[in-house]
């Protein structure tokens, strides 16, 4: 029962997480009503929650693993009790600075789950079970859209202690519904960041929910006064827009996730890069309302499934190191939703639009589109490598002059000779004198006319050892029908044919 509660659990955590870490930007308004907030001010204090709410994550994703979820969200909503009442107090911009610094910690919450549910789960259903968690986001959506509602009856500051409340029955939740029999994972901090920090996938990942998880707060932020002073909408108007497009993300992300569970997560990411970089180009061209709502969506649609679609991957190819890894890429999503918002406002003050905004989300969207293409190739040239360096028989690959190209652990375990003492060599180094010429006319033959040989075959090893193998050779061709090398496998069969000769 206890496991079974974890994901609605976890996920309505993250929406709670999410409210109280915009509280300050939601309220804002009303608040610069009581306190002085100089002008050049207000960037920065919004800011703070938002980057300390990024870079909090690797560490509560890290201690998710040690200590388990149910201790980190109990921690977690215990200590935001203080700041949400500091702030519900505050008579100063420094108060409110002061707050914000540990508001960060409800952001910081993303990571505690993307690292702890798919432990409840088999592997072709983390993706869409991370959508669903990370469809908590929407919390965000929540407080910015009823705070200043609720503000407006009863004032900000009462509005604030609500979330007080909100707070104590989740710490109550978790008491009594988190799973105190988590399984933990208690590799020390270092150890697991040296086993991920070289590895390029966790930056290309990085990178990748930068954009995706950047792209949905930017567009969150900018859309209602971008409509409302570029076509002339209404604030309600431009308001629901704006409702929809998070709507639309939100559903999307565990719809990625799901996606990512039935198909090859790379190629969905691809058409993700594909279609951001299209609409990126045509929302830069200031294309008419219709056409510009019409790009707006198709962001929206792909940021949700990118979302989903990268939760699923990082558990995959990290799942020994699952908590640092979904902190430092949770992290970096987060500051991919305060750095672009920053970047189009400065862009716009300096030009008036947004154009070269657009312009340059489409350039780093046609960039992750190449890196994920070829991190799909080279997911292929590194299984095929596994293949080679873990099959039991020996493998010789040669040329068409027959100078060996490479050959495999097992071919060095049977023979002793080393990869880099017969590489360049010819595998003559391994003839012994029993076999005659006539021997290699024929196998030769055989090789040109039908394109492989099998058969017994005398060799010896390193030290000398003459030994009796199996060798089947086959050509590899071109496009154009041409050898183009030569792959030997074989292996030892000495002992079987003594057994059969007693």
């Amino acid at each position: 029962m206890i496991k079974k509660v974890q994901l609605p659990l976890q996920t309505l955590n993250l929406v709670v997480g999410f409210m109280v870490w915009v509280i300050i930007s939601s309220l804002l308004p009303f608040i610069r009503e009581d306190i002085d907030i100089p002008a050049d001010k207000i960037a920065i204090l919004t800011a703070i929650p938002v980057v300390l709410g990024s870079i909090l994550r690797i560490p509560l994703g890290y201690y998710a693993n040690i200590i388990g979820a149910r201790l980190v969200f109990l921690i977690s909503f215990v200590l935001l009790l203080f700041p949400v009442f500091y702030i519900s107090e505050a008579s100063s911009y420094i108060d409110l600075v002061i707050g914000g610094l540990i508001l960060g910690v409800g952001g910081a919450v993303f990571s505690v789950g993307v690292t702890s549910l798919p432990k409840y789960y088999p592997k072709e259903k983390h993706g869409f079970v991370n959508g669903i968690y990370g469809a908590g986001n929407i919390g965000t959506a929540i407080s910015t859209f009823a705070a200043p509602i609720i503000a407006t009856q009863i004032g900000w500051s009462l509005t604030i202690k609500l979330y007080l409340i909100l707070l104590l029955i989740f710490i109550v939740l978790n008491f009594i519904l988190g799973d105190r029999q988590e399984v933990k994972v208690k590799t020390p901090i270092i150890e697991q960041i040296k086993g991920v920090y070289k590895n390029p996938k966790l930056w290309y990942f990085s990178l990748f929910y930068f954009i995706t998880f950047g792209s949905f707060v930017a567009f969150t932020v900018y859309l209602p006064n971008f409509l409302v002073s570029n076509f002339g909408l209404d604030k309600v108007d431009a308001g629901i827009r704006t409702a929809g497009f998070i709507a639309i993300a939100t559903l999307f992300r565990p719809i990625g996730g799901w996606l990512g569970d039935k198909f090859q997560p790379l190629f969905l990411l691809m058409g993700v890069f594909l279609v951001y970089t299209l609409a990126a180009i045509m929302l830069a061209f200031s294309p008419s309302i219709l056409l510009y709502s019409i790009g707006c969506l198709v962001i929206a649609l792909c940021a949700g499934i990118g979302n989903g679609v990268i939760f699923k991957l990082v558990p995959f190819y990290f799942n020994k190191q699952a908590g640092i890894a979904n902190g430092i890429v949770s992290m970096m999503g987060g500051l991919g939703g305060f750095f672009p918002p920053l970047l189009l406002a400065a862009i716009h003050s300096i030009t008036g639009q947004y154009a070269i905004g657009f312009m340059l989300l489409s350039s780093v969207s046609l960039a992750s589109l190449v890196l994920v293409v070829s991190m799909y190739y080279q997911d292929k040239l590194n299984l095929a490598q596994q293949v080679f360096n873990s099959t039991g028989q020996g493998i010789i690959v040669t040329d068409i002059t027959s100078k060996i190209q490479a050959v495999n652990p097992a071919f060095t375990a049977l023979t002793g000779f080393r990869d880099e003492e017969v590489i360049g060599q010819t595998p003559r180094i391994l003839k012994t004198a029993r076999q005659e010429k006539e021997f290699y006319d024929a196998m030769w033959k055989s090789i040109k006319e039908t394109g492989a040989w099998q058969g017994e075959i005398w060799n010896r090893k390193k030290n000398g050892e003459e030994f009796l193998e199996w060798l089947n050779i086959s050509a590899v061709k071109d496009e154009t029908g041409e050898d183009v090398s030569y792959v030997g496998t074989f292996t030892d069969i000495t002992a079987h044919r003594q057994k059969t000769s007693e």
